[in-house]
């Protein structure tokens, strides 16, 4: 893990292809913009958190369900 403190507008670049750079923030909110490939998938972990949550309930309300017999 790499923790950096940056000014404004710093970037970073990970690989040839992706730059994050850090346009500033207030209290606990930082902004930031990546510019990537189309190809790569960006998610926020809040999202990822989401819906991991609801996959488990989907998964848990299709084992609770009631068998159903096919005649």
């Amino acid at each position: 893990m790499l923790m950096l403190t940056v000014p404004k507008e710093e970037y970073l670049m990970i690989g040839k292809d992706i730059k994050i750079t850090f346009l500033g923030g207030n209290n606990n909110q930082l902004r930031v913009m990546i510019d990537a490939p189309k190809e790569i998938n960006i998610a926020r972990g809040r999202a990822i958190q989401k819906r991991a949550v609801k996959r488990r309930e989907a998964a848990k309300n299709r084992a609770e369900a009631p068998a159903v017999e096919l005649s």
